[in-house]
């Protein structure tokens, strides 16, 4: 017997509700989105880590899929918007990922507004998430006493965007600051966890630090010898 009515309603997923009450929400009470100056944050990806993504958001499709969706909650046009900003977008080496709508349309071939409800859907998949940035312009005016005077403004521009890898040791998403600390955080949070070398390499400074321990033992033992022999001639 299908369920429908009140009951079907509340057997739905938790989650799914909770994202519909989240989209009826006013503007005021939603989560107020964080604001940032430069690049943003950002998470270096391998090749790997962005395959994991899209599976996952195929999966998580499939998953969450209701009757009458062909793909699920995330459609063809969504997971291609997905497609283009992991591999059309996003910096392999350094995470940065801000392109405008505009570009992002032009790249997964589908209108503006498509962009922006993938992005949600996206974003309420916790597949991704991103941040508004600003920058901050000057311009000349006529102030108050006709002269000309020097004035700036905050202006939003294209958002930053953060992939969560679904790998469980995957690091977390960092800032403008935390990655320029230096070029080997970077290339140590990018690194694929299936390096194209042998195993027996990693365990080598750890089979030469036992030699070392096993000379200096070596060593010691000539010297208490050394000593027993001297003792001996000496009675």
């Amino acid at each position: 017997m299908p369920i429908s009515g009140q009951l079907g309603g509340l057997l739905r997923n938790p989650t799914e509700i909770f994202m519909d009450g989240i989209a009826v929400l006013p503007g005021a009470y939603r989560r107020r989105r964080e604001k940032v100056f430069g690049a943003g944050r950002f998470q270096p990806l391998d090749r790997n880590a962005k395959a994991r993504i899209m599976v996952y958001a195929r999966a998580w499709s499939a998953r969450h899929r209701r009757p009458g969706q062909h793909r699920g909650p995330l459609t063809r046009a969504t997971l291609e918007v997905l497609e283009a900003l992991l591999w059309g977008f996003h910096n392999s080496r350094d995470g940065r990922c801000f392109p405008s709508y505009e570009t992002i349309a032009a790249r997964a071939q589908c209108c503006r507004d498509t962009v922006y409800e993938a992005i949600r859907a996206l974003e309420g998949a916790e597949i991704l998430t991103w941040v508004n940035r600003l920058i901050r312009v000057q311009f000349r005016e006529l102030d108050l006493f006709g002269k000309m005077a020097l004035r700036s403004r905050l202006i939003r521009t294209s958002n930053a965007y953060t992939f969560r890898d679904p790998l469980p040791c995957a690091q977390v998403p960092q800032g403008r600051g935390e990655a320029a600390a230096g070029a080997a955080s970077i290339g140590l949070s990018s690194k694929s966890e299936n390096p194209p070398r042998t195993q027996n390499q990693d365990f080598y400074p750890l089979s030469k630090a036992i030699g070392s321990g096993n000379s200096d033992k070596a060593g010691g033992l000539e010297l208490a010898l050394a000593r027993l022999k001297s003792a001996m001639e000496g009675k």
